[in-house]
C-alpha cells in the first residue's frame, strides 16, 4: 500500500536518512530534477540545491535533524531554490516531517515546483506596485498641497512594501539633512551625509543592503536594526537633493521589483519638488514682468513730471538764493523729487529694464574706493574686512550700478547688526561654467540673520523688515535685477542667529584693460552755439529751453520730429540736436537723430528719455548717441551737451 501511495502523490517525495543521503524518491521527484529511474538513490540531498547555497543548507539540515518537527509547505520564510541535473534552477516550496523507521529516523521532504505560482505572485505584486505609482501620480496632479502629499508617501510605501520604517529627507545645506516625512521611526539623519553610503547614493545610484545584521557598514539611520534596507536618491537635474530610506524586518526584501517601485516613487517626489520650484520661478517671473510693464509704462510720464518739477525748482532756487526760508523749502522739494527719481530707477533695476553701460571694471580699484567711503560711514561698532586679490580679473559690468549694489548690501548688513559686528566684503574668481568665468563678490555679516519665510521674500519689491521711513523695500530688488540683467546670479544664505551671506557673481571681462577713469571735465561753451530742442511735452520743452538759456546757449524748440527736420532743412547754424526718444506719432528720437546725422554730419546729438525699455533704444546704432536720463539736472544737461558738442 505504501509504495502505491508514495507514487500516486502529485508532489515530488524524497526520503533522506540521518546522513543526508537520499534513501527513496518517487517518479515525480526523478522527473522534477531530471534524473533517470533510481538515479536519485544514494545522492546527497545537497546535490539538488545550487552550489552557492549548499553549505548554508547543510547547517540548516543539521539543526533540523537535531530537533525534527513537522513543517508545512510554505513555512520556510525564505526563498528556496532547487537545481536540476542539467544545472537549471527553479523556485520550490518544501514540507518536512520526521519518519521513525526500523533503520532509524528518516526525513520525508515533499517538494513542489512553484515557478508558475511565483510568476502569478510576481504579477500580483507588480500590479500592486503599479497601482501605488499611479495613485501617487494622480494625487500629485490633483493636490495643490505638495507637503500633504509628501507626508502620505511614507505610509503608502510602508503598506505596499510591508516595511516597518520609511523616511524622506532633503539636503538643506551641506552637510545638513532635514526629514520632511517619515513613518515608524524617529531616525537621526545628521550622520548620514558623512558615510560611504551617502557618497554612493549622491552619485545618483540606489543602494540595497540585503542583510543589515551581516553588513560591516550599517546605515546610521538604521542603527543596529536587522533585516534589510534601501536608499534611493531624489534627483534634481542630475544633482541629489534628498533621499528615500526604507527598512524591512525581512532580509532580502528589496528585489528588483521593489527597487523599481522605490525609484518610481522617488522620481515622482522629485518631480513634485521640481514642479513647485518651477511654479515659484514662473510666479516670480510673472511678478517681475508685471512690475516691469507697470514701471516701463509709467516711467516716461512720471519722469517727465519729475523733470518739470525738479527743473522748475532748480530755476526758482537760483532766483531765491538770497531768501534762506524759500531756499530751504525749495531744497526740501528738490530732495523729494530726487527720491522719486531714485524710486523709479530702483523699479527699473528690479524689472531689468534699466539701460546699462557695462565695461571692464577692476574689482580691486572698485573696492578700494568703496572701502574708503564705507569706513567713514559705518561707524566704530562695525568692523569692515575687505579681501580682494590685487590681480583679480576685471569684471564686465556697469561700474556705477555695481558700486551701488555692493553699497546697498553692506548697508543692509550694517542694519542687521544694531549692536555692532563684522562685515566681510570679498572677491574671488570662480571656475568657468559653459566657458564663461565669473567674479564672485561676497558680503557677509554676523547679524541676526533671516528666517526661511523672510528669506523667501527678500528680493520681492517693496518687502522690507525695516521700520517705516527706514527703507523702501527695493534695495535687494534692485541688486537682484541688476545682477540678472548683467548675466550674473545672486544667492542669499541666511539663518536666524547665524548672520547672512550674499553672493553676487558676474562675468569676467573678455578684455583685461579696465576703464575706471572719471569723465573728463567740461570745456566752456562757445558764443553763438544754437541747440534745437525736440520735445512733445510742452512743460518739459519749456524747462529744457530755460536750462539752456541759463547755460548761455541759444535754444529753439519744436514739438515733433517732422518740425525738427523742417527746421534743420532751413537753418544751417544749428550746432546740436537735443531730442526726447519718445515723440508721439511719427519718427522717434533715434530715427530723427539718424536722419539728422545723415543730412548734417557735423551735428552734435544728445538724446533724453524717461522710458528706458523703449524698442527705439535697442540696437547697436543707438550706441553712437549719448543718452541723458530723465529727470536731469541743469548741471547734468550742461555736461552731457558739452561732451556731445566737443565730440560729435
Amino acid at each position: 500500500m505504501f509504495p502505491q501511495l508514495f507514487e500516486s502523490v502529485p508532489d515530488a517525495l524524497i526520503v533522506v536518512d540521518e546522513s543526508g543521503r537520499i534513501a527513496l524518491a518517487n517518479h515525480q521527484a526523478e522527473r522534477l530534477f531530471g534524473y533517470p529511474v533510481d538515479g536519485l538513490s544514494g545522492l546527497s540531498i545537497e546535490q539538488l540545491i545550487p552550489e552557492d547555497a549548499r553549505a548554508r543548507h547543510r547547517n540548516h539540515r543539521a539543526r533540523y535533524m537535531q530537533s525534527p518537527r513537522i513543517r508545512p509547505m510554505g513555512g520556510a520564510g525564505m526563498a528556496l531554490v532547487g537545481q536540476r541535473r542539467d544545472g537549471a534552477q527553479f523556485p520550490v516550496e518544501i514540507a518536512l516531517s520526521p519518519l521513525v523507521m526500523d533503520e532509524g529516523t528518516h526525513f520525508l521532504a515533499s517538494i513542489r515546483d512553484i515557478s508558475e505560482t511565483q510568476r502569478a505572485r510576481q504579477s500580483l505584486v507588480r500590479a500592486r506596485y503599479d497601482a501605488l505609482v499611479a495613485r501617487i501620480g494622480q494625487e500629485a496632479v490633483e493636490l495643490a498641497d505638495e507637503e500633504a502629499l509628501i507626508n502620505r508617501v511614507p505610509e503608502l510605501l510602508s503598506i505596499t512594501l510591508r516595511a516597518d520604517a520609511v523616511v524622506i529627507a532633503f539636503l538643506k545645506e551641506q552637510p545638513l539633512l532635514e526629514v520632511r516625512a517619515s513613518i515608524g521611526t524617529s531616525w537621526p539623519v545628521d550622520g548620514l551625509v558623512n558615510t560611504d553610503h551617502w557618497q554612493y547614493v549622491s552619485s545618483s545610484h540606489p543602494l540595497v543592503l540585503d542583510d543589515l545584521e551581516g553588513s560591516s557598514r550599517p546605515l546610521p539611520l538604521l542603527g543596529g536594526a536587522t533585516g534589510s534596507g534601501a536608499m534611493v536618491p531624489l534627483l534634481d537635474r542630475g544633482h541629489t537633493m534628498g533621499v528615500v530610506v526604507v527598512h524591512s524586518p525581512e532580509r532580502g526584501a528589496f528585489d528588483h521589483d521593489a527597487m523599481h517601485l522605490l525609484q518610481s516613487v522617488a522620481n515622482l517626489v522629485a518631480a513634485m519638488i521640481q514642479r513647485r520650484r518651477t511654479e515659484e520661478l514662473l510666479a516670480h517671473s510673472q511678478r517681475l514682468e508685471a512690475v516691469g510693464q507697470l514701471t516701463g509704462g509709467i516711467a516716461h510720464d512720471f519722469n517727465n513730471l519729475l523733470t518739470v518739477m525738479s527743473g522748475s525748482l532748480q530755476l526758482l532756487e537760483e532766483r531765491c538764493s538770497e531768501d534762506p526760508e524759500s531756499a530751504e523749502l525749495i531744497a526740501s522739494a528738490l530732495r523729494s523729487a530726487s527720491r522719486g527719481a531714485e524710486l523709479t530707477r530702483k523699479l527699473l533695476a528690479f524689472a531689468r529694464r534699466q539701460r546699462l553701460s557695462p565695461r571692464a571694471v577692476s574689482p580691486a580699484r572698485l573696492l578700494e574706493d568703496l572701502e574708503k567711503m564705507l569706513r567713514r560711514t559705518l561707524g566704530d561698532s562695525i568692523q569692515l574686512v575687505v579681501e580682494c586679490p590685487a590681480d583679480a580679473p576685471a569684471v564686465y559690468a556697469d561700474a556705477s550700478q555695481l558700486d551701488s549694489a555692493l553699497l546697498n548690501l553692506v548697508l543692509n548688513a550694517r542694519d542687521a547688526m544694531p549692536n555692532g559686528g563684522e562685515i566681510r566684503l570679498g572677491v574671488e574668481e570662480i571656475a568657468a561654467e559653459q566657458d564663461v568665468a565669473s567674479i564672485l563678490f561676497t558680503v557677509s555679516d554676523t547679524g541676526h540673520g533671516m528666517s526661511p519665510e523672510t528669506l523667501a521674500l527678500a528680493v520681492e519689491p517693496f518687502f522690507t523688515t525695516k521700520q517705516a521711513e527706514r527703507g523702501s523695500g527695493l534695495g535687494l530688488s534692485m541688486v537682484y535685477g541688476f545682477v540678472e540683467q548683467s548675466g550674473g546670479h545672486l544667492r542669499i544664505d541666511s539663518r536666524l542667529g547665524h548672520g547672512t551671506r550674499v553672493r553676487l557673481s558676474l562675468p569676467v571681462a573678455i578684455e583685461s584693460t579696465t576703464d575706471m577713469t572719471p569723465a573728463s571735465g567740461v570745456s566752456s561753451r562757445r558764443p553763438g552755439e544754437r541747440v534745437l530742442v525736440v520735445e512733445d511735452e510742452p512743460a518739459v520743452r519749456s524747462i529744457a529751453v530755460a536750462f539752456l538759456g541759463t547755460l548761455g546757449y541759444q535754444a529753439q524748440a519744436v514739438g515733433s520730429a517732422h518740425e525738427a527736420m523742417e527746421y534743420l532743412a532751413g537753418h544751417d547754424e544749428v550746432h546740436a540736436l537735443f531730442s526726447d526718444v519718445m515723440l508721439g506719432s511719427g519718427m522717434n528720437g533715434v530715427e530723427l537723430a539718424l536722419c539728422a546725422r545723415a543730412s548734417h554730419p557735423h551735428l552734435a546729438i544728445l538724446l533724453t528719455s524717461g522710458y528706458e525699455d523703449s524698442p527705439a533704444l535697442e540696437g547697436e546704432h543707438t550706441r553712437q548717441f549719448e543718452l541723458l536720463r530723465k529727470p536731469y539736472s541743469r548741471e547734468e544737461l550742461a555736461i552731457a551737451l558739452r561732451r556731445s558738442l566737443d565730440h560729435p
